[in-house]
């Protein structure tokens, strides 16, 4: 539904927004019955079980921006997980569109502020989606080399990370499906070996 939103115009996204749970497929909210006016509010996912990076940064940046309207005894936005058979978990939140007094909600203006922000440029924050790329760079190195990473010094993945990319090797140290970098084995102990990191046991392991 909300690909047919167009968020410059608000009043618009409002009216098509309110109550957009209730036409969810197999659906039931549970705090929707503990609110008089739960038709006013939507519910929207930001990320889920299987999100790639894009999704979980933007997904952080979008819950510190909107975490002000949580505040308070009868907040017009609720963090929420929702769990689901297929997709494991879906994380988001709940808002409330439409006051009592029947205004647009403060909220709900800045959330359409945001998704303008997305069409015009995917990345809400460029630099907490390159920590994440890089952090799960290092995480790849660190499981393709599981079974000698504990007789390999520490840091080791940050001086494997750089000698790739100061050596022409950077396709394994770019962001790969949005998983971040990926790099074999034999590609990581090269690496390690001109570094001087790599272990004389592990490399005479690696001979027999």
């Amino acid at each position: 539904m909300s690909k047919l939103i167009d968020w410059t115009n608000v009043e618009g996204a409002a009216k098509g927004m309110a109550g957009n749970w209730q036409q969810f497929t197999c659906f039931v909210w549970s705090r929707g019955y503990d609110l008089e006016d739960a038709d006013q509010w939507a519910i929207c996912y930001t990320t889920g079980r299987d999100a790639g990076l894009l999704d979980q940064s933007n997904h952080a940046e979008i819950a510190k921006l909107l975490a002000p309207f949580t505040e308070g005894g009868d907040p017009d936005l609720v963090f929420e997980s929702h769990s689901h058979w297929a997709v494991g978990h879906l994380d988001g939140f709940s808002i409330r569109v439409f006051s009592k007094a029947g205004r647009i909600t403060k909220a709900f203006e800045e959330f359409c502020c945001i998704k303008e922000r997305l069409e015009d440029y995917p990345i809400l924050n460029e630099a907490d989606y390159s920590e994440r790329e890089y952090e799960a760079t290092l995480e790849n190195y660190r499981i393709e080399m599981w079974a000698t990473e504990k007789e390999l010094p520490e840091g080791w993945e940050h001086e494997v990370y750089s000698w790739f990319s100061d050596h022409g090797h950077d396709r394994y140290a770019e962001n790969r499906d949005d998983q971040g970098g990926y790099a074999p084995k034999e590609k990581i102990t090269e690496a390690l070996q001109d570094l001087g990191l790599l272990p004389t046991l592990v490399i005479e392991r690696g001979k027999q």
